[in-house]
């Protein structure tokens, strides 16, 4: 029979991985409570951080239908489950990594895939949902603009050649 606190945490890291859009993984030995606190009000508040066993992770994975994490975890871990774009979280917890080196990202999950903590590091890198869609707002407004002088052109010569030949017939 299993013991009901830990098929209560299964059930809870369950419920993690099927409300969230992405994880990371990281190892937060040597980390004070003060440090895990400030890591998770730099999170935001759509991402979890969690300190959880291995074991029960692997389990409420396979639960969750994330099978990716199998033997993967060890040493201490805690979960940044990500709600909504994972850009921002993966920044913070970057950023955080640089300044308190006792925070190590191993791997994550996005999309149904494992991440390597390379694939996590592209992930912070990327610039912010909001970002780049100005960005190709920007671009396509500024093909607009181009496609608009393109087909004005020939008007606009054509008035030029006729205020041309208007000077030169009064001229004349």
């Amino acid at each position: 029979m299993a013991n009901p606190e830990k098929v209560d945490a299964v059930a809870e890291i369950v419920d993690l991985f099927r409300d969230s859009d992405a994880a990371v993984i990281t190892e937060y030995r040597g980390l004070s409570v003060g440090e895990l606190k400030e890591l998770r009000r730099s999170l935001g508040s759509e991402t979890t951080y969690a300190v959880v066993k291995n074991t029960l992770t692997e389990i409420a994975a396979r639960e969750a239908g994330i099978d990716v994490f199998d033997g993967t975890l060890s040493g201490p871990t805690a979960i940044a489950f990500i709600k909504g774009e994972p850009v921002e979280p993966a920044k913070a917890l970057r950023d955080f990594a640089k300044t308190h080196e006792n925070l190590v990202v191993k791997s994550g999950y996005f999309e149904g895939k494992l991440l390597s903590k390379e694939d996590v590091q592209k992930l912070a890198d990327l610039e912010s949902r909001e970002v780049l869609l100005a960005k190709a707002a920007g671009a396509m407004k500024a093909s607009m603009s181009k496609a608009a002088a393109v087909f004005a052109a020939p008007l606009s010569k054509t008035a030029r050649t006729v205020d041309a030949l208007r000077a030169k017939q009064e001229a004349a």
